[in-house]
């Protein structure tokens, strides 16, 4: 195994590491002090079999379970793509948010109490053009701050909200149900991650700020946002077959790039782990006694 750095700030790209071999103590060893250097890890040439995806990610922590349902992969996976149960294109929704309007910088399951720790999302079928995903590291971005800026987030809990996020943006969602399973979740603005550095846990989806008025909330959190999502913190990565890109979900914010996906196929599929703790849907809602 061998990890070369992709950006000047983060990114490692490992090869020489078999996802489809049993996972050793060593490899579990060598690739979480990957992570924590690197929070982002792209592993390329990775098994392109459900099993052996899941698999490999249980060996870093137990799994965010996706809803159940209809689903033409594993039920542990999400389903990152745009086809259907049949293996074509999906049409666009006629009501409701479509996926462009979630071509932002966010982590995953920020509606969770406790933020995810890594997403490990895998290429089967990827498009001859777009379809980037794009990352930023908030170590790199929290350390870049003015100590003014520094001083004032430190303490800081903010309020991730998809829907309040949504609507700000112009899309409505009315389902009640829904509703209930993307509460309002608070979350320290500041975080320190695995390699003692300390992050920003930010998002699209943070739209307010304990104790504060939404006005004041909305433009410290817009300032944040625009700081972080420089051009100099962003890797941008190009995805081809067989990639299998980690990401640390409690210093990296992470967002799709547009492509035409009512023309061209794509496959993606993705684990999240957690911390520690049982394996559990990832909404809280859905869990016993939620």
């Amino acid at each position: 195994m061998q990890v070369s750095q992709l950006h000047p700030l983060f990114v490692g790209e490992i090869t020489g590491l078999d996802t489809s071999a049993p996972v050793t103590a060593e490899t579990v060893q060598a690739v979480e002090e990957a992570m924590a250097k690197y929070a982002v890890c792209v592993i390329r040439d990775a098994s392109l079999k459900d099993e052996d995806h899941i698999r490999f990610s249980r060996a870093f922590g137990p799994l965010e379970l996706p809803p159940p349902g209809g689903k033409r992969i594993a039920p542990e996976l999400y389903d990152i793509g745009n086809l259907d149960a049949n293996g074509e294109i999906k049409p666009p929704n006629p009501s409701g948010p479509n996926p462009a309007d979630f071509e932002r910088f966010h982590t995953d399951s920020p509606f969770n109490s406790l933020p995810t720790k890594w997403s490990l999302l895998l290429a089967y079928i990827t498009p001859p053009e777009g379809a980037n995903t794009e990352y930023v590291d908030t170590r790199a971005v929290y350390e870049d701050l003015p100590q003014a800026l520094k001083d004032r987030v430190e303490n800081l809990v903010v309020e991730h909200d998809l829907f309040r996020a949504l609507k700000r943006s112009g899309v409505e969602f009315g389902n009640e149900a829904m509703r209930k399973a993307f509460p309002t979740m608070p979350h320290p603005c500041v975080r320190v991650s695995a390699s003692g550095r300390k992050a920003l846990y930010l998002g699209w989806h943070a739209v307010g700020i304990v104790g504060w008025s939404e006005e004041e909330a909305l433009k410290l959190l817009d300032e944040l946002y625009a700081f972080a999502t420089q051009p100099k913190y962003v890797y941008s990565h190009k995805w081809r077959p067989r990639d299998l890109v980690i990401w640390d979900n409690r210093c990296t914010m992470h967002s799709p790039t547009p492509f035409e996906r009512y023309r061209y196929k794509r496959d993606l599929r993705r684990t999240t782990i957690n911390e520690y703790g049982p394996e559990a849907p990832g909404m809280e809602s859905m869990r016993a006694g939620g």
